[in-house]
């Protein structure tokens, strides 16, 4: 298998032997910047507890609010495929773009034009200081892929998000695919 460089856009597949961190494990993580500053992504695949209208009470429509990493997750964050709709927003790649007019976001969602498909929500992020993305690719930690949805990765099912890669990587990542999550349940 041909490793790819770490970018804005692509994925970050957790390795299955990245057991023992909490935030990380069966985590798929969309970067959203990577440059020798260091590494911007949001976990696509841990969705948390509450909806955006618990949250920010201007928020009439309750959409599912998803943990983005362990960095800052008292802050709200947000990846879109609206940037016609929402002013200021920084393009990711391939139509994801992220963050925006937060007020104006809120009106849109409000006045429903603005729906679930277009736009996912982060409590928190993941990040990497300088080289240290580059390290942990070193010591086989992540696996980095395109991201053949585009934009349809915000409104991708993502419970099964990282089993699907899993099988996609194919090899010995096919047997990781069934496992369970904990193997002492095994």
């Amino acid at each position: 298998m041909v490793q790819l460089k770490p970018n804005k856009g692509k994925l970050l597949i957790a390795e299955p032997s990245l057991t023992g961190d909490v935030s990380f494990n069966r985590s798929v993580v969309l970067l959203a910047e990577h440059n020798e500053e260091g590494s911007v992504g949001f976990i696509l695949n841990k969705p948390l507890e509450y909806q955006i209208s618990d949250l920010v009470t201007e928020i009439t429509i309750p959409f599912q609010v998803y943990n983005g990493g362990p960095v800052e997750q008292d802050n709200l964050y947000f990846i879109h495929k609206v940037p016609h709709l929402i002013d200021d927003s920084i393009e990711i790649s391939d139509g994801i773009y992220w963050g925006g007019n937060f007020e104006k976001t809120v009106a849109l969602i409000n006045q429903r034009i603005i729906s679930e498909d277009d736009i996912r929500f982060f409590l928190g992020y993941s990040g990497w200081s300088s080289l240290q993305l580059n390290k942990e690719l070193s010591s086989k930690s992540w696996i980095v892929v395109d991201n053949e949805y585009q934009s349809h990765i915000i409104k991708k099912s993502l419970g099964t998000l990282w089993k699907e890669k899993m099988m996609e990587l194919g090899g010995d990542y096919l047997i990781w695919s069934n496992a369970p999550e904990n193997p002492n349940l095994n």
